[in-house]
């Protein structure tokens, strides 16, 4: 061995040695106190943007900008031609990603030059963005402030990385566009929502769980919320079981490609299609049948029923075999991969030990492929809780045919009463807390098992 060798295996053990060893009493407390002035800043940054959007509007004051805003581009794009907004479009969205590419490459780089270039970004963009997003009226100093402040804090946070200056300023730039659409397109609605659900219908006055009782005392809100129950409980399970029976039968069955095809073609059409198709099949009226269901019922010497506005449940079963039908074809495409996935020899030993094909489905095929089946029911359940288009199509929600998606739009665009729409869309969010626990659940054991 060289001595270049023995040199570079010493500096590898001590760097292991070093990468092994607890961090001292000085590295926690550089630690705590990088956490400390970061959460410093970040309350300051929060106190005074509420501090901005809550106080007092001044009157006949301008908004505070650049000149320009991205309200003000909108405007001026929008009264363009469409041949040059296009264009135009393009070329703003390829700058605003070469901006950001140039500070992902560069800023990182170590030398004087690149520590300027990522404090004054730091310092500018957030200046630049809440000048632009949106103007508020006599708010220059709070503007001004938060950009300091928000320049402050991802300057420390670059400063005291432990990967060095650069790296964290670089995660941040990459993570920040999907971040903020992230805040303002999920998160702030997801929290307005909930607070506007307290309010009443022009959002002014408090009026506490007054729109959660008349979510579960009212007709409409009452129906909506049974409707939503059976939709979650019945399509997944009964989408899924015959998905399962189609993937099972027709897997080894000659013109396999072709019936796959058949099963899956629903899938292809939008619901608001799939509504039209079906509203022709429960079509009701007193002289010649042209509804495939009720032209039978008649052959046998019947009366036509009007399926749509039978109750109780019975138009809701009539919408749900819409949705079965659209999204079996899913449930078999996905089973089927995954039973082509089952490792034959498990089958064969089965088979050797004598069971049956029932037992080997039962023991063998569905262990195999619990977790296609879990994501399966899952991304079915969540398409049935949020389903409006079936509904607003076929029934509009007459006859106690309301789900929770149809009926939180249709109270605030209809009624223009938003807070019982966000009580609406909060016990909507409520149904679906316990699918998302489940999930998270199931991933982290599919990690440990890892």
């Amino acid at each position: 061995m060289t001595d270049t060798d023995t040199k570079t295996a010493t500096t590898t053990k001590s760097g292991s040695a070093a990468a092994l060893k607890p961090p001292g009493p000085r590295q926690k407390y550089s630690r705590r106190l990088t956490i400390a002035v970061g959460l410093v800043l970040a309350i300051l940054i929060v106190a005074l943007f509420l501090f901005m959007v809550t106080r007092t509007p001044i009157e006949d004051a301008r908004p505070t900008s650049l000149g320009f805003s991205l309200n003000s581009f909108f405007v001026w794009i929008g009264n363009l031609n469409p041949l040059l907004q296009i264009p135009i479009v393009v070329v703003v969205f390829a700058i605003v990603v070469a901006v950001i590419l140039v500070l992902i490459e560069y800023a990182p780089r170590p030398g004087r030059g690149y520590f300027w270039l990522r404090v004054a970004a730091c310092f500018v963009i957030p200046f630049i963005a809440f000048m632009m997003l949106r103007p508020v009226q006599g708010a220059v100093v709070y503007v001004v402030a938060i950009a300091l402040l928000a320049g402050a804090l991802l300057f420390w946070a670059d400063y005291r990385a432990r990967e060095g200056a650069g790296y964290l300023f670089q995660l941040i730039t990459f993570l920040a566009p999907a971040s903020i659409l992230l805040l303002v397109g999920l998160v702030y609605p997801t929290i307005a929502t909930f607070f506007q659900s307290f309010f009443d219908k022009t959002g002014k006055q408090f009026v506490g769980l007054d729109n959660y009782v008349w979510t579960f005392t009212n007709p409409e809100g009452f129906w909506s919320v049974i409707n939503t129950l059976i939709w979650a409980l019945l399509a997944p399970t009964i989408a899924t079981v015959i998905g399962l029976a189609y993937a099972v039968f027709i897997d080894r069955a000659r013109g396999e490609r072709v019936l796959k095809v058949l099963v899956f073609m629903p899938v292809a059409i939008s619901f608001v299609g799939a509504g039209i198709i079906w509203k022709f099949v429960y079509d009701y009226r007193q002289g010649d049948q042209i509804g495939i269901l009720n032209a039978v019922i008649t052959w046998f010497g019947g009366q036509p029923v009007s399926w749509l506005d039978a109750t109780p449940f019975i138009n809701t079963f009539c919408l749900l075999a819409v949705f079965i039908w659209s999204q079996t074809g899913f449930a078999m495409v996905f089973l089927s991969a995954a039973i082509k996935g089952v490792p034959a020899e498990q089958i064969e030993a089965a088979q050797l030990d004598g069971a049956n094909a029932w037992e080997r489905f039962r023991n063998v095929t569905v262990p195999g492929i619990r977790s296609s089946l879990i994501v399966v029911l899952t991304t079915i359940t969540i398409a049935s809780l949020k389903v409006y288009d079936i509904v607003a199509n076929m029934t509009g929600g007459r006859s106690n045919s309301s789900v929770l998606g149809f009926e939180m739009v249709n109270q605030q665009q209809r009624f223009q009463s938003f807070g019982h729409s966000s009580a609406l869309a909060v016990v909507l969010f409520l149904f679906m807390v316990p699918l998302i626990v489940y999930n998270v659940r199931n991933l982290r054991k599919q990690r440990e098992i890892r």
